[in-house]
C-alpha cells in the first residue's frame, strides 16, 4: 500500500496534474475577480488562495519534488543543475508557508513632528473583551477573544464565537455584513427623535446625530435640539417646522435651486433642508427633518465622498437574553470599542485592524514630494525623513520608493502620504525568516535556471547535441506563416462667445489658403527644435508635441503634405482658419452617432472644430460626456464620445495657444512653464518687467515677423526671435531644460520613426527569405539560392541593428528603460523575439525567416490605433533599477515563446504535407524544428520564471510583499505552470506523441 502511494505521489502524471490544477485554480481566481476594484478580493481569498485545498496543492508539490529527487537520482554529480532547480522550488514553497503563518504587515501614519510606535495590521479582526464579576485573587478577570475575518458581499459569510465566562455560556453570531456601510437613523415609532447633521470635513462627509433634549460638542461648537442653550447653535422643531438660531452669522446654499441666503445670528429662522450652511470654517448639510427612530447599519450612498467602512451586525446571547450589536470598521479602521451589557456581563466589541506596538519609535521630521516640472499632482517621487528612537541606538534615515528602512526585523516602505503633504503613510512588514528562506530559494532558482542552459549534463545540452547531429545530416530547413492579431481625458466647456467665425468655408478654400501661407519646412523645422513643457510636465521639442498632436487628431503624420511642425505653426498663425479645417478624425460607422449629433454626413471621415458647436457656442457633446466619463467600464458608444472629446479639447487648446508652454516661470517651486495665453488668463506676477513684457508680446511679435519673412524670403529676424526664446528658457528654466543634443536626437527619432518603418522591412525580408527556403526544400540547392538567402539574412541582421539603435535612442530621450508601457513593451518584445531568432537561427535559416515575419507582426500590432507611441513620464514606483531588471527579463521571455509558437505551427504544417516520397526529408526538417522549439521554450521558461520572481523581489523591496496574488503576477505564474507542463510532457506516458507535443506548443502561447 505504501509503495503504491509513493509511486503515485512521485509519478510524473501526478506532477502534471499538480501543474494543471494549480494553474486552473489561479485562472479561476483571476476570472472571479474580473471587474473588481482590486484583486485578490476577500471572495477569492476565501474560496481559493486561503483555502485548505489550495495549500494542499503546494504541499503535494513539495512532496512530489522531494520524491522525484530520489526517483530520478538528481543527487548525482552530473545532475546538480536539475537538483538545484528542484531544491529552489522547495525552499520557495517553505518560505511561503513561513511568511503565511508567522509574518505580519500593516500601515503606519505619521504627521510631521509627531512620533509614533503603533501601526495597524493589514488583516481584519473581530475583537471581543468579556468582563464580569469573576475574580482570581481579588483581581477581576477579562476574557479576550480575537478572530481574523475576511468578509465579502459575494460570500455567505459565516462567523461565530461560542465560549464561556466563569462557566457562563456566551454565543456571538454574525447576522449580516454590509460593504460600504454607515450607521444611520431608521424610522421606528418606538425610537427617539434625532436630527441628522452631515459635516463637510477634509477627510470627507461625517455624520452626527443630535438627540432631542441633548446638547453636544462638535469641534468646539455646541449644538442643541429643543433645549435652548446660550452660545450653541440651537435647533427647534414643532408643528410649524424646523428652525435654526445660531450665535453667529452665516450663509446657506440650496443645492437643488442654487438659491443662496444669509443666516442672521441670534434670530430664529426656518432651517432649509438639503442646503449647505456655512458658519466660518464650519460647513454642514441637514438632509432630512427630525426623525423618530433607532440606529441601524445601512448601505452608504455611493455619492458620499467619505472613506469607506464596512459594517457587521452581531447577535450576542447569554442567559437566555439576546442583543444586536452594530459595528463599523474593516481594513485600516481602528474604531472605539462598543460596549453591550447583557446577562450581567460587559462585552466590548471592535471590528477592524489590530493595533500593534513597535519595540521602538519613529519620528517624521519632514515629508518631501517632488513633482514633474509644471505639474501640481504629477509626483516624480516622495520621501520621508525620519528619526528612529531606540534604546540601543537613535539614528536618522530617509525612506523613499525602493529605499526601505530596516530595523530589528521590521521593514518600512514609503506607501503614500496625506493630501496636504504634511504626513506620511508607511507600509510595515515583519517577515525576517520567511523572506530569507524565500530569497535563498530565489537565488538557487536563478542559479539553477541558468545552469540548465550551460551545464554539460542537462536536457538543454542534449538538445544542442541533437541539433548538431541533425544539421550534419541535412542542408535545408523550412518555413513559417502565421498571422497575429491583435486614448487621456478631460472634458471642457467652451464659451458661447469664443471669438471664432462659425461660417464654414469649404475644404478646398481652406487648403488653398493654407498652401499660400504655410511656413517653409526649413524654418518650421527650426521652430520644431524649440523646447516646450506638456501637461504632464515632460520637457520635449515642439516637434514631438506637434507630431503627437497631429497623429492624435488625424491618425496621420501629415496634413495635405504639410508636416507636423508646419501644421502646428500654422495653427498659431491662423487659428480661425483651423477652427474650420476638417482635421478631427471620427471612426467610420462606430462614430456615426457623433456625426448625427454634430450634423455632418456619415461618409465624412473628418470633422472641423466648428462642427462640435452650435451657433450659440454650445458644445454639442456636453450632454453625453458626464455619463461617459463616470462609467467604470465604458461601452463602445461612450468610448467614441470620450475619444472625440479628447481630440476636440486638444485642438481647442492648441488653437487658443494654451499648449505652447515655452516660457519658464522664474523661481517657480514646480518649475512651471506657461504660454502667453496662460500668462494673460492667470495673471502671473513676474518681477522682471522686461521678461513679463516678452511673455505677453514676444510670440505675437514672432508671428508678425514670420509673416513678413514669408513675403520677403528673409527669415533672419524670425530666427533671432527663436534664439531669444531659447535664451530665456536657459536663463529661467535651466533646471529642467533639455540640452541641444537630446533635442536633436528626439527630432531625428520623430523624423525617421524607425519602428513604424521596420515592420514592413522585416515583413519583406522575412517573407522573401521564407520563399527562397521553401524552394530549396522541394528543389536542389544552387549557389545563387545560397547567396540570395545569405543576403537576406544579412539584411535582417541589419534591421535588427537598426531596431537596437531605435531602442537605445528612445532610452536616451526618455531617461528610462524603453519597456514601461504597452507600446514600449511591444517594440521590446519584437526586439527580443528577433534576438532569439538570430541566436537559434545560427543553425536554422528557417528560424530566422520565421522570426523576422513574427517580429513584423508584433511591430505592426504596436502601431495600431489603440497604442500610443508617445514617450511619457514614469510613475515613482517604476523609477527603479528593479524595473529594468524585472520587466526586461520577463518581457524578453515573450520572444522565445513567440518563436516556439511559430515553429510549432511550422512543424504541424510540415506534418500535414508529409507523404511517402518526402517522408525522410520532412522528418529531418521536423526533428530540427522540434529541437529548436524545445530549446526556445526552455529559454523562455527560464527567463519568465526568473523575471517573475525578480518581480517578487521588486515588490518586496518597493512595498514589502513579494507575493500578493495580483492579476499580473498570477498570470505570469499561470504561464510558468503551463509551459512547465508542456516541457515535462515528454516524461509523461500517453502525452509523448510528436503531433500533440507540437499542438501544445501553440496552445500554450
Amino acid at each position: 500500500m505504501l509503495n503504491k502511494l509513493s509511486k503515485f505521489l512521485f509519478s510524473t502524471r501526478f506532477t502534471a496534474f499538480l501543474f494543471l490544477a494549480f494553474a486552473a485554480a489561479m485562472i479561476a481566481g483571476t476570472f472571479l475577480d474580473a471587474g473588481q476594484k482590486t484583486s485578490p478580493t476577500p471572495y477569492t481569498r476565501t474560496l481559493i488562495y486561503n483555502a485548505w485545498w489550495f495549500e494542499a496543492i503546494l504541499v503535494f508539490f513539495v512532496i512530489n519534488f522531494v520524491g522525484n529527487i530520489f526517483k530520478f537520482r538528481l543527487y548525482k554529480k552530473e545532475k546538480w543543475a536539475t537538483l538545484t532547480l528542484h531544491l529552489a522550488f522547495i525552499f520557495i514553497l517553505i518560505g511561503a508557508f513561513i511568511t503565511r503563518y508567522t509574518s505580519f504587515e500593516g500601515v503606519m501614519a505619521i504627521r510631521e513632528g509627531a512620533t509614533e510606535n503603533i501601526f495597524l495590521t493589514q488583516k481584519t479582526y473581530v475583537t471581543t473583551y468579556i468582563d464580569g464579576d469573576y475574580k482570581i485573587d481579588g483581581v477581576p478577570q477579562r476574557l479576550p477573544i480575537e478572530k481574523e475575518v475576511d468578509f465579502s458581499p459575494r460570500l455567505k459569510n459565516k462567523f461565530s464565537i461560542h465560549t464561556k465566562y466563569d462557566q457562563q455560556p456566551v454565543d456571538i453570531e454574525l447576522e449580516k455584513f454590509i460593504q460600504g456601510a454607515q450607521e444611520d437613523i431608521v424610522p421606528n415609532e418606538a425610537g427617539e427623535n434625532y436630527l441628522k447633521i452631515v459635516e463637510a470635513a477634509e477627510s470627507g462627509a461625517q455624520n452626527h446625530f443630535l438627540k432631542e433634549g441633548q446638547v453636544v460638542l462638535i469641534h468646539n461648537v455646541l449644538y442643541a435640539l429643543n433645549v435652548p442653550t446660550e452660545g450653541a447653535i440651537n435647533f427647534t422643531y414643532n408643528n410649524e417646522g424646523l428652525f435654526i438660531n445660531p450665535p453667529f452669522d452665516g450663509e446657506f446654499l440650496t443645492m437643488a435651486t442654487q438659491t443662496t441666503g444669509t443666516v442672521v445670528k441670534d434670530s430664529l429662522q426656518p432651517l432649509m433642508l438639503r442646503s449647505r450652511y456655512v458658519f466660518g470654517n464650519i460647513q454642514m448639510v441637514f438632509p432630512m427633518p427630525v426623525i423618530k427612530g433607532t440606529f441601524d447599519l445601512v448601505k452608504k450612498s455611493g455619492i458620499l465622498n467619505t472613506q469607506e467602512e464596512d459594517g457587521i451586525l452581531l447577535k450576542v446571547s447569554t442567559k437566555g437574553e439576546s442583543k444586536m450589536v452594530a459595528l463599523l470598521g474593516g481594513k485600516g479602521s481602528y474604531n472605539p470599542f462598543k460596549k453591550v451589557h447583557i446577562g450581567g456581563l460587559d462585552i466590548n466589541f471592535q471590528y477592524g485592524s489590530k493595533a500593534l506596538k513597535l519595540p521602538f519609535s519613529i519620528k517624521l521630521n519632514d515629508f518631501e514630494a517632488e513633482r514633474y516640472p509644471g505639474t501640481e499632482r504629477g509626483y516624480s517621487s516622495y520621501s520621508s525623513k525620519v528619526t528612529v528612537f531606540d534604546k540601543e541606538d537613535d539614528f536618522d534615515y530617509k525612506i523613499f520608493m525602493n529605499n526601505i528602512l530596516e530595523h530589528r526585523g521590521y521593514r518600512f516602505f514609503q506607501s503614500s502620504f496625506d493630501q496636504d503633504e504634511k504626513g506620511t503613510v508607511l507600509s510595515v512588514n515583519h517577515d525576517f525568516w520567511g523572506t530569507w528562506v524565500t530569497y535563498i530559494g530565489y537565488f538557487m532558482l536563478f542559479f539553477g535556471m541558468l545552469a540548465i542552459l550551460f551545464s554539460k549534463h542537462t536536457r538543454f545540452a542534449d538538445l544542442k547535441s541533437k541539433l548538431d547531429k541533425i544539421k550534419a545530416k541535412k542542408a535545408k530547413l523550412l518555413t513559417v506563416l502565421v498571422l497575429c492579431f491583435g486614448l487621456n481625458a478631460f472634458s471642457q466647456e467652451h464659451s458661447k462667445d469664443d471669438g471664432h467665425n462659425h461660417l464654414k468655408p469649404s475644404k478646398t478654400q481652406i487648403d488653398s489658403v493654407l498652401k499660400a501661407n504655410i511656413t517653409p519646412k526649413e524654418h518650421a523645422d527650426k521652430f520644431g527644435h524649440l523646447v516646450i513643457q506638456d501637461l504632464s510636465g515632460r520637457m520635449m521639442p515642439v516637434d514631438t508635441y506637434a507630431s503627437e498632436m497631429l497623429r492624435k487628431l488625424t491618425k496621420s503624420d501629415t496634413y495635405e503634405g504639410f508636416d507636423a511642425n508646419q501644421v502646428f505653426l500654422s495653427i498659431q498663425e491662423s487659428p480661425i482658419l483651423w477652427y474650420n479645417t476638417p482635421i478631427i478624425y471620427l471612426k467610420l460607422q462606430k462614430a456615426d452617432s457623433i456625426r448625427k449629433i454634430i450634423g455632418i454626413d456619415k461618409t465624412e471621415k473628418f470633422a472641423t472644430l466648428a462642427d462640435f458647436f452650435s451657433t450659440k457656442g454650445e458644445y454639442k457633446l456636453a450632454p453625453y460626456l458626464d455619463e461617459a466619463y463616470k462609467a467604470q467600464v465604458p461601452n463602445a458608444f461612450q468610448k467614441e464620445f470620450k475619444e472625440a472629446d479628447q481630440r476636440v479639447n486638444l485642438l481647442y487648446n492648441t488653437i487658443e495657444g494654451k499648449s505652447l508652454k515655452i516660457f519658464p516661470v522664474p523661481n517657480d517651486i514646480n518649475n512651471k512653464w506657461i504660454s502667453t495665453s496662460d500668462f494673460r488668463d492667470a495673471k502671473y506676477k513676474i518681477e522682471d518687467s522686461l521678461y513679463s513684457n516678452f511673455i505677453r508680446n514676444g510670440f505675437r511679435a514672432y508671428l508678425a515677423t514670420l509673416n513678413d519673412a514669408k513675403k520677403t524670403g528673409n527669415y533672419k529676424d524670425a530666427n533671432k526671435l527663436l534664439d531669444a526664446f531659447k535664451k530665456t528658457q536657459h536663463q529661467y528654466g535651466a533646471s529642467v531644460m533639455i540640452n541641444d543634443k537630446k533635442v536633436d536626437t528626439e527630432v531625428l527619432y520623430n523624423k525617421y520613426d524607425i519602428f513604424k518603418k521596420l515592420y514592413s522591412w522585416y515583413m519583406y525580408a522575412g517573407s522573401l527569405l521564407f520563399i527562397i527556403l521553401i524552394i530549396e526544400i522541394f528543389k536542389s540547392r544552387s549557389k545563387a539560392m545560397r547567396i540570395t538567402a545569405t543576403v537576406f539574412k544579412l539584411i535582417i541582421l541589419g534591421l535588427f541593428i537598426l531596431h537596437t539603435a531605435g531602442l537605445i535612442a528612445r532610452w536616451y530621450i526618455s531617461g528610462h528603460a524603453p519597456w514601461s508601457d504597452a507600446y514600449e513593451s511591444m517594440i521590446y518584445v519584437a526586439w527580443a523575439t528577433m534576438l532569439f531568432g538570430l541566436v537559434f537561427g545560427r543553425k536554422s535559416d528557417l528560424t530566422i525567416a520565421a522570426t523576422a515575419f513574427v517580429t513584423a507582426m508584433i511591430l505592426m500590432v504596436a502601431h495600431w490605433n489603440w497604442m500610443d507611441p508617445a514617450i511619457a513620464n514614469l510613475q515613482p514606483v517604476l523609477n527603479s533599477y528593479w524595473l529594468m531588471i524585472h520587466v526586461a527579463v520577463i518581457v524578453a521571455s515573450y520572444g522565445p515563446f513567440t518563436l516556439g509558437m511559430i515553429l510549432g505551427l511550422v512543424a504541424l504544417f510540415l506534418m500535414i504535407f508529409t507523404n511517402n516520397k518526402n517522408k525522410e526529408k520532412m522528418s529531418l526538417n521536423i526533428n530540427e524544428i522540434s529541437v529548436i522549439n524545445e530549446m526556445s521554450l526552455t529559454v523562455g521558461l527560464v527567463m519568465l520564471t526568473i523575471g517573475n520572481f525578480l518581480g517578487g523581489m521588486w515588490a518586496n523591496e518597493s512595498w514589502g510583499r513579494y507575493w500578493g496574488w495580483d492579476p499580473k503576477e498570477t498570470w505570469a505564474l499561470i504561464s510558468i505552470m503551463i509551459y512547465a507542463f508542456v516541457i515535462h510532457m515528454r516524461l509523461i506516458p500517453g502525452l509523448r506523441g510528436r503531433w500533440f507535443f507540437k499542438l501544445m506548443y501553440v496552445f500554450a502561447y
